[in-house]
């Protein structure tokens, strides 16, 4: 597990590592990406250190989801991208290489040459498919219920 002090964008929230900050809020940072996919690349960080989604408050979520919305739509308006992608990594299977939670707002441009992974045939049958619906549906009761 990363100290805190040890996190890049912990240290970037405090102050004691230079950033192109944009916006911040009670529980939220936005600053430029230092390694982008394209120009105007942002991430908007969660101020308190959590590792990733599974340990993100709502209250920060929706705080971070408000200031997604202001600086997608001032990359949009200023950059004047072609599109954008918004994105969160989970874990390091999902590519998650800052294990401190942030989502990206990456603006796209007709030939930039970036792609996005082909999608796999994962489900065998309609069936296998409804299964796994109802598995989630059942967590979605059981999370609402613990509430």
């Amino acid at each position: 597990m990363i100290r805190e002090e040890e996190c890049s964008f912990c240290r970037i929230i405090s102050g004691n590592s230079d950033a192109q900050k944009l916006i911040e809020t009670d529980h939220s940072v936005a600053f430029l990406d230092i390694n982008p996919m394209n120009f105007g690349h942002a991430l908007i960080v969660s101020r308190k250190h959590y590792r990733d989604f599974s340990e993100l408050p709502d209250e920060v979520l929706h705080d971070i989801v408000d200031s997604l919305s202001v600086v997608a739509r001032a990359i949009i308006e200023s950059v004047r991208p072609s599109g954008f992608n918004i994105f969160n990594n989970n874990g390091s299977a999902a590519g998650q290489s800052v294990f401190h939670f942030h989502f990206h707002i990456a603006p796209r441009f007709e030939g930039d040459g970036l792609t996005v992974k082909p999608r796999l045939k994962v489900y065998e049958s309609v069936e296998q498919m409804s299964r796994y619906a109802e598995m989630i549906r059942g967590q979605i009761s059981a999370n609402r219920e613990a509430k």
